[in-house]
């Protein structure tokens, strides 16, 4: 029987600045965050015997006179304009349901989606019936949010079916409405997913990226990504409703599984996920073999490469 044995090492010195990184204010539930009536309560705080207390463990945060608390794990809570990942449940009368990483399911209407094609008209009872036959039981999408009602998302997997849309909505109890007007939202093809805590993706203008080692990712901001092989060429006139099922070849699946782990290596370590950090952590991590990437000391070496290089960055 093969036994691996893994000895300590000392580890690679680094930038004195790795460990200056900006500290945090970190509470738990009942500790005082201030005692300063002249704020005003936010998310995850509550007033107790005029104190302002936390109601979850996470990290302060202030904008002028608000103060809220950002939990460090917690379900998705839409937000309109988010981009997310997701799959389809349930097919119901003119919606879907879809599971997007948060309380309650997502739901995207019949009228929120381009048909295939891209053809512009009003919904038949033709395409209620024909419903299935775009989206199904297991497909995974991408969508986005837009109005301030309802919020619903999506995530995708390893397979096929996938698709991506917006948040359109978010409704009082949190249940949230996708919509997939734009044609670059749709079905995903080949490739991976990983399904981190939404707390540690970064909001950014963007969440499609491709980056320069052959590979794209999908940010979603429900924190399902989406890993596929970059496309050579974009087909944009199907709708959103076909995918690209062909073989991927050896080499971008290796690049998509040292993408997958580094990203798993980051989380690990609690750093914000966007397309520079996972572009450095994948270069950081080149002299390794891909499935060592999994062990705890390289994990270790790779990210605290990926925030001094961060850092230098930000000067």
């Amino acid at each position: 029987m093969a036994m691996e044995m893994r000895l300590p090492v000392a580890r690679k010195p680094l930038s004195e600045s790795v460990g200056r990184d900006t500290k945090k204010h970190l509470v738990v539930p009942g500790d005082t965050i201030t005692t300063d009536t002249g704020f005003m309560r936010g998310h995850g705080t509550y007033m107790g015997e005029e104190k302002l207390i936390a109601s979850v463990a996470g990290s302060v945060e202030r904008v002028n006179k608000l103060i809220c608390v950002k939990a460090l794990k917690t379900r998705y809570n839409g937000e309109v304009g988010d981009i997310v990942v997701g799959r389809i449940t349930e097919v119901q009368q003119k919606r879907w349901k879809v599971e997007t990483n948060s309380r309650l399911d997502s739901v995207l209407l019949l009228s929120s989606m381009n048909l295939p094609g891209g053809e512009l008209r009003r919904r038949s009872a033709e395409d209620e019936l024909a419903m299935r036959g775009f989206l199904q039981e297991g497909d995974l999408i991408s969508v986005s949010c837009t109005l301030d009602y309802s919020v619903s998302v999506l995530y995708t997997e390893l397979g096929n079916g996938a698709l991506i849309a917006e948040v359109q909505a978010v409704f009082s109890d949190g249940a949230v409405s996708l919509h997939t007007r734009s044609l670059k939202y749709g079905k995903l093809g080949q490739g991976v997913l990983v399904q981190v805590s939404p707390s540690l993706v970064k909001r950014q203008k963007t969440h499609f990226h491709d980056l320069p080692c052959g590979a794209s990712v999908i940010l979603g901001s429900n924190g399902f990504i989406w890993i596929y092989p970059t496309p050579e060429h974009k087909e944009e006139d199907a709708g959103g409703f076909t995918a690209n099922l062909e073989p991927v070849a050896l080499a971008d699946r290796e690049v998509i599984s040292r993408l997958r782990n580094c990203i798993i290596s980051l989380v690990t370590q609690r750093m914000m996920l966007y397309d520079t950090s996972i572009l450095y952590c994948y270069e950081a991590s080149l002299p390794h073999q891909i499935k060592d990437l999994l062990k705890p000391e390289i994990m270790e070496e790779v990210v605290m490469e990926t925030r001094q290089r961060l850092l230098e960055q930000e000067g």
